[in-house]
C-alpha cells in the first residue's frame, strides 16, 4: 500500500513508519496545527512582558503609589498577571512575576516588588 504525505500528497519513500515525505513537509504540517496555540501563548507572553516593564518603570524603588489612569496611560492591561497573593488579613495583591500591585481606595494602586 502506498502512503501519501499528509502535507503535500506526494508518495512517501523510506521507513515503514515514516509519516512525511520530507522535513519541510513535517515542519509545515506541525506549524499549521500548532499555529493557534502558539499565537495565544505569544500574545499572552507579550502582554505579560509589557505589564512587567510598566510596573518596573513606575516602581524603581521597590514600593510606590500610582493612579489607575497612569497605568492605563502607559498601556497596562489588568487582565494579564501571573499570580495572586492574599495576605492573612485578606489583602489581595496581583503579581506579574515579582512586580505586584494592590488596589487602593480612590483608583490608586500600591506597587511593590517581591523579595527574591
Amino acid at each position: 500500500m502506498e502512503k501519501k504525505c499528509p502535507e503535500c500528497g506526494d508518495k512517501i519513500v523510506g521507513r515503514i513508519d515514516k509519516k512525511f515525505c520530507s522535513d519541510a513537509c513535517r515542519n509545515s504540517y506541525n506549524n499549521t496545527i500548532n499555529k493557534d496555540t502558539k499565537n495565544l501563548i505569544r500574545n499572552t507572553n507579550n502582554w505579560l512582558r509589557k505589564n512587567y516593564r510598566i510596573l518596573e518603570v513606575l516602581n524603581p524603588n521597590q514600593k510606590t503609589k500610582v493612579s489607575r489612569a497612569k497605568l492605563i496611560e502607559k498601556g497596562f492591561d489588568f487582565n494579564y498577571f501571573t499570580s495572586i497573593y492574599t495576605t492573612k488579613a485578606g489583602t489581595v495583591y496581583y503579581f506579574v512575576y515579582d512586580q505586584g500591585y494592590l488596589p487602593l481606595e480612590g483608583d490608586y494602586y500600591a506597587l511593590v516588588k517581591r523579595e527574591s
